[in-house]
């Protein structure tokens, strides 16, 4: 009499997807509390003899051998999600899409539906938590309504499969990755194996078939992907859709590609009718500079390809309280506590006692330290309270020992500044070696930071 497998209990962690026989307060292996839930398995009977028919047709093939990729990517129609992809869909990839809730993340990816069912493609969108007759209520809205565009309001993944098999889509969209699950699986829809397993079987199904597949993932308090970081290194490219909630301004940033960069960025503004692309961005987050006050300098910073002007704010004034405030908006705040530390030792600013605010405007946030040499010419503003010109640019990178170090691309961030109207760059000695001066810009070098506060003023 055969035996029945019974079931097993496992503990997995959501955050990384390790798996214990006991509970745990605290992950051993990413070190996250309270991220343990609780899942029943049942095991699969082992067998130590292979099929011999699993490994027909998939003998070693020497790499020479094999069929390079050739042709141009497909486009979606939209130039700002091409960029951040790379250039295009690939085919047979497949693209996770996560960012919070409301942020625009299913009318960009319904939007790129569309222009591709314009052109003549047939794309299937999945919708497993919004109705059909949701579905075509936004795709309305955004002017989405073509007949190349297939919609399916569904959460059984075989189903799912079924239809993709049967309907062979140039690109199919699963909104989102944690409502799908498979019926052999015991766990609940959004659990660590559901969610694994469904992204495995669409990943499949993508290679076998050479259809693109976009997964839609929610976020976490923490910012990051709900579900196991598995599942991010599974995919091909993990694009991440940011902005502030009270900005219409959206940037769509690559934190994984496997087809392209990862310093591609699509910027993209919120509207009535959907995610508009925005093809020159400074001119959007550099408001009128005239007469500006003091506390406000403008930076250049690199976002892939594309040199970015933003406006940095910083605010200074006496503490009420024994231990003085740092907050920092738009950029890393560890990195603010650093370049004061620098102002009060080789400046001689007295930042010990005062609360520091710092944002960059327009809600974007920048990680280059191309922009060190801004902030501290905003907080040195602020504190002595004094302006700096609307028409000066700062780019430079703050050493410790405050030397203004080079940054690279300068030869576009100048051309950019120029563009804009800004008649002044103060940036590092080291960097006006062979760079190509525009005409309209007057560009002073400086070593050291108290050399560049001296020019600022």
């Amino acid at each position: 009499m055969a035996k029945t497998l019974k079931k097993k209990t496992l503990y997995v962690c959501q955050s990384c997807g390790a798996e214990s026989p006991r509970w745990f307060g605290r992950c051993m292996a990413c070190g996250e509390w309270n991220t343990c839930v609780e899942e029943f398995v049942t095991p699969q009977k082992s067998t130590r003899r292979i099929n011999p028919d699993l490994v027909e047709g998939t003998e070693p093939t020497p790499i020479t051998r094999v069929t390079a990729l050739e042709g141009e990517r497909p486009g979606t129609g939209i130039g700002e999600l091409d960029r951040a992809l790379g250039g295009g869909i690939v085919p047979g990839s497949v693209v996770l899409v996560g960012g919070d809730p409301g942020i625009g993340k299913s009318t960009l990816l319904l939007q790129a539906c569309s222009r591709l069912g314009f052109e003549g493609s047939t794309v299937l969108y999945i919708s497993g938590e919004e109705s059909l007759q949701q579905v075509r209520l936004r795709a309305g809205r955004v002017g989405a309504l073509t007949d190349g565009l297939m919609v399916l309001a569904e959460t059984n993944l075989d189903v799912i499969a079924a239809h993709i098999e049967r309907i062979g889509p140039a690109l199919v969209v699963v909104d989102s990755i944690q409502t799908t699950y498979r019926p052999e699986l015991e766990s609940a829809p959004g659990s660590v194996s559901q969610v694994r397993e469904c992204a495995a079987q669409l990943m499949y199904i993508a290679k076998r078939t050479g259809i693109a597949v976009f997964l839609v993932g929610h976020v976490t308090k923490e910012g990051t992907i709900a579900g196991p970081r598995l599942l991010e290194h599974m995919v091909d490219t993990v694009l991440y859709l940011e902005g502030e909630r009270h900005h219409s301004y959206r940037i769509l940033r690559a934190v994984k590609n496997r087809f392209g960069s990862t310093n591609e960025v699509g910027i993209f503004e919120m509207r009535e009718s959907g995610m508009v692309e925005i093809t020159n961005p400074s001119e959007i987050f550099l408001p009128e500079r005239e007469g500006v006050g003091p506390g406000s300098v403008v930076v250049c910073s690199m976002e892939g390809t594309r040199p970015l002007l933003v406006e940095v704010q910083a605010l200074v004034s006496s503490s009420n309280f024994g231990y003085p405030q740092r907050v920092a908006t738009g950029i890393d705040p560890k990195r603010l506590p650093i370049l004061l530390a620098v102002l009060e030792k080789r400046v001689g600013l007295k930042l010990g006692h005062e609360d520091v605010f710092l944002n960059v405007a327009g809600g974007v946030r920048i990680v280059e330290p191309a922009v060190d040499l801004g902030v501290a010419l905003a907080v040195a503003s602020s504190f002595r309270d004094r302006p700096i010109s609307g028409k000066t640019v700062a780019i430079g990178e703050v050493g410790l020992g405050g030397e203004i170090r080079p940054v690279g691309h300068l030869g576009q961030r100048l051309m950019e500044a120029a563009k804009l109207g800004f008649e002044t760059c103060i940036l590092s000695k080291n960097n006006l070696k062979g760079i190509k001066r525009p005409k309209t810009l007057r560009i002073i070098g400086v070593t050291r930071i108290e050399d560049a506060l001296e020019e600022a003023f």
